[in-house]
C-alpha cells in the first residue's frame, strides 16, 4: 500500500475560507468561488455560476455562532483538496442547525476556489 502523500494546503488557510462562505456576503462568494461549482443540498443540486452563487449571499448575518469540527481532509492532486467536516451554527431566526459539510477546493493562480459545497443537515443523516 502506497504511504499517504502529505497535505500541502493549509488546513487553517481552508477553513478560514469555509468559514467565509458562512458569514460573508456576495463580494466574499464572488471572490473564493471558482467559475462553476456543483451544490448539493437536500432541497437542491445543480452546477451554479460564479454568479448566481454570489447572488445567495446577499445577507451575511444568516448564521452566528458557527463552530465548525474537521473530519477529514484529502488532497487527491496538488491543485484539488476535499474536506469534510461537522457544522454548528445558529440561523439568523434563532433556530439551531447542524450539519454535516464537505467542500471540494481547487488550487487557482489566485488561490483556493471553492467548486463543490454539500450540507446534510444532521437530522437527514440520523434517518438514514
Amino acid at each position: 500500500m502506497p504511504a499517504s502523500k502529505p497535505i500541502t494546503a493549509s488546513k487553517k488557510e481552508l477553513l478560514e475560507i469555509e468559514r467565509g462562505f458562512w458569514t460573508g456576503n456576495s463580494a466574499f462568494y464572488a471572490a473564493n468561488a471558482d467559475t462553476e461549482c456543483l451544490i448539493a443540498f437536500p432541497q437542491m443540486a445543480q452546477a451554479m455560476s460564479n454568479a448566481e452563487l454570489a447572488e445567495t449571499a446577499k445577507n451575511p448575518n444568516r448564521w452566528r455562532n458557527l463552530e465548525m469540527e474537521l473530519k477529514g481532509i484529502v488532497e487527491p492532486g496538488s491543485d484539488i483538496v476535499m474536506l469534510t467536516y461537522e457544522a454548528r451554527a445558529t440561523r439568523e431566526n434563532g433556530e439551531p442547525y447542524t450539519a454535516l459539510v464537505s467542500t471540494g477546493y481547487v488550487h487557482r493562480v489566485n488561490g483556493w476556489k471553492m467548486m463543490f459545497h454539500s450540507q446534510t443537515p444532521m437530522e437527514i443523516a440520523a434517518k438514514t
